[in-house]
């Protein structure tokens, strides 16, 4: 599948301060970049900061007054793995050591508070067939709800109130995977058949020996997302981190199918 995508951001800054843009679609085995052009009006000096491991595109730049920020990529998805029942988990041993990281805590996802739960509660199932059933009690038990949480809310807050968005409903099934011993991490990712289109933050399980995308949401088709940014949890994966104040005028997202 091919698709089309476009960002476009305005933002106003009162003051000149550095901006890390993870807009652009990352290098990665189960997509190729066939075109994209990234433009910042007025034109500025970018800094690339891009990650050789994980692929991410990372650019660097200051920004003062009214900023405008363009994305536009021809993205072309290959063939991944999502398919979790019957896979087999991993021991820690066997992990790749890049994937250790990611079956401890962090900011957002408590993972060790939930231990008790998910032996409770998914105790008498194994790997694949384990985060098929977190996947399915989470869409099962959460509301999306916009407006339920904000940039302060973590997996636990998302555990009690039962509502949240994307971000939450990542936060959440990472934590319990976690909880699991199976590495989890978070994915920003341009969703194909999103409503209202925007990016999507979603999860990722290192199942099988290889790492699987999974969507607590069941809003968009996991064949149909391209990868931006992976991290630990949100803290990692923001489209814009201003390292100062800005005030956002506009923001838009489109992904087609082409």
């Amino acid at each position: 599948m091919r698709l089309s995508i476009q960002a476009d951001l305005t933002y106003s800054f009162d003051r000149p301060c550095e901006v890390l843009l993870l807009l652009e679609a990352a290098r990665a085995p189960d997509q190729a970049i066939h075109s994209e052009r990234l433009t910042i009006t007025p034109a500025t000096e970018i800094a690339r900061l891009d990650d050789s491991v994980t692929g991410e595109r990372r650019a660097v730049f200051t920004a003062h007054g009214e900023v405008t920020i363009a994305y536009t990529a021809n993205v072309e998805l290959l063939a991944r793995a999502s398919d979790l029942k019957g896979c087999a988990a991993t021991a820690i041993r066997d992990l790749p050591g890049e994937a250790l990281r990611y079956l401890r805590a962090s900011r957002y996802c408590p993972s060790d508070r939930f231990e008790a739960f998910v032996a409770e509660e998914f105790g008498k199932l194994d790997g694949g067939d384990k985060v098929a059933a977190i996947v399915d009690w989470i869409g099962g038990h959460l509301t999306y709800e916009v407006g339920a949480s904000d940039a302060m809310t973590t997996a636990m807050d998302t555990f009690v109130d039962r509502a949240g968005v994307c971000r939450d409903f990542a936060h959440l099934a990472i934590s319990l995977c976690r909880a699991a011993d199976i590495p989890a991490r978070a994915v920003s990712a341009y969703a194909w058949k999103l409503e209202p289109p925007d990016l999507h933050a979603v999860a990722e399980v290192y199942l099988g020996g290889r790492w699987r995308l999974i969507d607590a949401t069941g809003l968009a088709p996991i064949d149909g997302l391209v990868r931006v940014a992976t991290g630990l949890d949100a803290a990692d994966i923001a489209f814009m981190t201003i390292f100062g104040r800005a005030n956002l005028i506009s923001q838009s997202f489109t992904v087609g199918k082409i």
